[in-house]
């Protein structure tokens, strides 16, 4: 037993290590798999934020609510007022990409209020992933 753990010491003094091409083999290894998986990572970041968009719409509507019950069936001009009376802070008026969450009442589309979210671009429009995020639909 003590001979073969002399062996094995012998061996691993004797191995010096990795080589130039060995190294390169492996950092080349690491970046075609980061060039793999990072455009899908990315795509699914941008899909959590619109997500996250759809549930900040839900919680202003919420509020909304609220703040309609305190106060006879009005709703207020601005969503700062939710955050004046203590219903949202004002964190929560701003979208995932960091703009203000837009909002209109009485809506053009819901007769109470419309909140809305020009998306990742930040321009009203847009397509796929850079489309509005609304609350009428």
């Amino acid at each position: 037993m003590k001979t073969r753990i002399l062996n094995t010491l012998e061996k691993l003094k004797k191995n010096e290590g990795m080589t130039l091409i060995e190294i390169m083999i492996v950092v080349a290894i690491i970046a075609i798999l980061l060039g793999l998986v990072t455009p899908n990572l990315m795509n699914r970041l941008k899909q959590a934020n619109v997500v996250a968009a759809k549930q900040g719409i839900n919680v202003i509507k919420l509020a909304l609510q609220d703040y309609a019950l305190l106060n006879n069936n009005n709703y207020p001009e601005d969503l700062e007022s939710l955050v004046n009376e203590g219903l949202l802070k004002a964190k929560d008026l701003r979208d995932p990409w960091g703009n203000p969450y837009q909002y209109v009442s009485p809506g053009e589309h819901d007769w109470e209020y419309d909140i809305y979210s020009y998306g990742a671009d930040g321009k009203k429009g847009g397509e796929g992933l850079d489309a509005d995020i609304v609350s009428w639909e």
